[in-house]
């Protein structure tokens, strides 16, 4: 596919980068030169310095041969506008703007509409749902949700006291009534797909994929703790995502604490919450003040301001404090390396990446939608090493009616589950893969926008 990307930012770059490896023809728009010398010198992409809201850029670029253009620039009108451009210049290419401002969140719908845009994505309410979505399932570092959030893919590690240590893969399915399954296991920093006879030990991370109604049975056999609930939420910072997050945690009868050192942010942000959140002005860098604000009571402490650093100090004072709080930490310009990752931060947030996650879903998804199996949904686990992918088959092709032993499945690639209407299904050799089936894949192969993709 021809991709134009406008905007060489974190983001911008993040696409590119894997768009590239996936051999797509990628050219970068940026005004600043600067920007784009590491692309250019690091992937095999193209260049356009030029400002992205001009035809004049986007021409040179090549937007009438284009398929998609992906607006990540700084400026939401310049998104919109670099959209809207492209549309009128070339009718069949489909455009993706990322727009962050909230008072633009209710026009989502009239821009996609009168701009002809395929998607409008919002960094900071990405943010927000998925630490809604940990906060829901807090026993678990990583949340993913498949068939419309009936089947959900958690990261959880093993512990000495739980049932999974020294447990071997197969005996896991059997004892959960197939219900469940280790699609990922990171040992000693070696991450892989598991095969039956792998014996799980302490200090493991697995990734288990489940139904929605079944996480509660689960966390209560495998642990000597029962699944834990969240009552009160301690939020340090608040942004944008601070207040999408106040708003969906009150929603669920959740109290919430907003801590935030701006009083006049503090004013707007009691305005907009009403009495749905207590919103204090004070500095959550001070330990007094997040003391006598009751953390060590919180069920659960979210690091939300616009410091990284500040909010890796946070958890990490919240982890000494209030060591059974659910941490989540967001990690904004600084590198999720090996070093964060080791650190005691609960589970940590990255927006460019999230941005990154749901705009290369579209992407995978218009690509697949020819051949009758789209991708619905993509999530990149275990620090970008290992791909999830959801997709719906809605066309006959080669992998359907026939016995997953007896199809060539590339190696790496594992059927996780497959939906079927009301039904859950944990794939066995003997089960087929049959029209209107919802797909579940979990692969250390890069690149897959087909389920055909998945033979040898």
């Amino acid at each position: 596919m021809n991709v134009i990307i406008v905007g060489c930012g974190r983001v911008g770059y993040i696409i590119a980068e894997h768009l590239s490896k996936e051999n797509h023809d990628v050219t970068l728009v940026d005004s600043d030169e600067n920007k784009l010398q590491a692309p250019l010198a690091n992937l095999d992409v193209q260049a356009v310095v030029g400002n992205g809201t001009t035809f004049s850029a986007l021409k040179e670029a090549g937007v009438k041969n284009a398929d998609i253009l992906i607006a990540v620039t700084s400026e939401d009108e310049m998104n919109m506008i670099s959209c809207m451009i492209a549309k009128k210049a070339n009718p069949n290419c489909s455009t993706i703007a990322r727009v962050r401002k909230p008072e633009y969140l209710p026009e989502r719908n009239f821009f996609k509409n009168a701009i002809g845009m395929s998607m409008v994505i919002n960094p900071e309410l990405a943010a927000a749902k998925e630490i809604y979505s940990l906060i829901s399932i807090p026993n678990a570092l990583e949340v993913d949700a498949f068939a419309n959030g009936r089947i959900e893919l958690l990261k959880v590690k093993v512990t000495e006291d739980s049932i999974l240590n020294g447990m071997k893969v197969a005996d896991v399915s059997k004892k959960f009534d197939r219900k469940v399954l280790i699609c990922i296991l990171v040992h000693e920093g070696n991450v892989s797909i598991p095969n039956g006879s792998t014996v799980l030990s302490s200090g493991d991370m697995i990734s288990v994929i489940l139904p929605k109604a079944y996480i509660s049975t689960f966390y209560n056999s495998v642990s000597n703790s029962s699944l834990k609930t969240i009552k009160n939420v301690m939020i340090a910072g608040g942004g944008t995502t601070g207040y999408y997050l106040a708003e969906m945690l009150s929603d669920a009868g959740i109290n919430v604490k907003i801590i935030e050192f701006d009083r006049a942010r503090c004013e707007a942000l009691s305005s907009q919450l009403s009495s749905r959140a207590e919103v204090i002005n004070g500095d959550a860098e001070n330990r007094d003040t997040l003391l006598e604000n009751g953390l060590e009571n919180m069920d659960a402490f979210v690091a939300l301001t616009t410091v990284d650093e500040e909010n890796i100090f946070l958890s990490l004072y919240a982890n000494k404090v209030a060591p059974e709080c659910k941490q989540i930490t967001r990690i904004q310009k600084l590198e999720k390396d090996e070093i964060i990752a080791s650190l005691p931060l609960g589970s940590i947030v990255v927006p460019r990446q999230l941005t990154a996650e749901y705009i290369l879903q579209h992407v995978r998804a218009s690509m697949g939608r020819d051949s009758g199996s789209s991708v619905e949904a993509l999530y990149e686990l275990m620090d970008g090493n290992v791909e999830a992918l959801e997709f719906s088959i809605s066309e006959e092709n080669e992998v359907l009616n026939v016995p997953l032993a007896d199809l060539k499945i590339k190696p790496s690639i594992l059927v996780a589950s497959i939906v079927r209407g009301k039904k859950f299904i944990t794939p066995s050799g003997s089960d087929m893969i049959q029209l209107n089936d919802t797909v579940i894949i979990v692969t250390t192969v890069k690149g897959l926008d087909d389920i055909t993709d998945i033979l040898d």
